[in-house]
């Protein structure tokens, strides 16, 4: 009888532990932050666009190159990590458009004033109606558009990269998948997580340039995980920073190169009004 109790008592832990994971889930995987109360203050040469996918209305903006040229700037699509905004990066990545660089800046579903939940399907569905807004512009060409993704992030262009044809990717603070970071970090079994985000997998398969950058005292996603992209990716380029997790302080310069590098000259561009 005893015997009968435990197992009893061990299939109802687990039941709870079950639910609490699959209701927690999603909070912990998706901290979104407050929605904010005002619109961001985007400033010259940026405008906001509103993307539909699935019923969701998802923010995005698009920060022009404001280095002075009559081609098409390249082209970067860039995802957060989990606890941040499109709001946050307007004016950090001001030193890749003064170098020639456009950046589409592509909210999360349900963070920010974006409708919708966040989840691994949705968050991939917002990630393709960009890319397919971008592609459709006026000197875009579709072959040269580039994906950059910070800690989540990461994972939210790798799933594009399954659907899209990027040029190149730039992975910040990136795990192997989200099933290996819930196991190591948390003793998490892999089926108790929903959404997988295989990052491994993609850059196995992925054919063009990879830019990693990794922080060797990172908590949040040990350093391991970029070695192991690292050595997964056919055509791969990690670089270890002295910092952790978001105090990693970018070479600019060097991500500039990368990205302009990618990029063959495109089409003049239509003068501004």
């Amino acid at each position: 009888m005893s015997a009968l109790r435990w197992v009893l008592g061990a299939l109802a832990a687990l039941s709870a532990a079950l639910v609490l994971v699959r209701c927690a889930g999603p909070r912990l995987m998706y901290p979104a932050p407050p929605r904010p109360t005002t619109d961001a203050a985007l400033g010259p040469r940026a405008q906001r666009i509103w993307l539909e996918s699935a019923g969701a209305r998802t923010e995005a903006f698009l920060l022009e190159s404001t280095l002075p040229s009559d081609r098409a700037a390249p082209l970067v699509l860039y995802a957060h990590g989990n606890g941040e905004l499109i709001d946050y990066w307007v004016g950090e990545l001001g030193p890749l458009r003064a170098a020639g660089v456009s950046i589409l800046l592509v909210e999360y579903p349900g963070y920010g004033r974006s409708s919708g939940k966040p989840s691994e399907a949705s968050i991939a569905r917002a990630m393709a109606a960009a890319y397919d807004w971008a592609a459709a512009q006026p000197g875009v060409d579709g072959a040269r558009i580039l994906g950059w993704g910070r800690s989540l992030g990461a994972g939210a262009i790798c799933a594009l990269a399954r659907e899209r044809p990027l040029a190149a990717l730039v992975l910040e603070s990136t795990f192997t998948s989200m099933h290996a970071i819930a196991k190591q970090l948390f003793g998490v079994p892999s089926f108790f997580v929903r959404d997988r985000f295989d990052n491994l997998g993609v850059v196995r398969g992925f054919a063009g340039p990879i830019l990693q950058f990794h922080g060797e005292h990172d908590a949040s996603i040990p350093l391991e995980h970029a070695r192991a992209l690292h050595a997964a990716a056919p055509h791969s380029e990690l670089h270890v920073l002295p910092c952790g997790h978001n105090d990693c302080a970018l070479p600019w310069d060097q991500l500039a190169k990368f990205i302009l590098a990618q990029q063959a000259p495109g089409p003049p561009r239509a003068p501004r009004p």
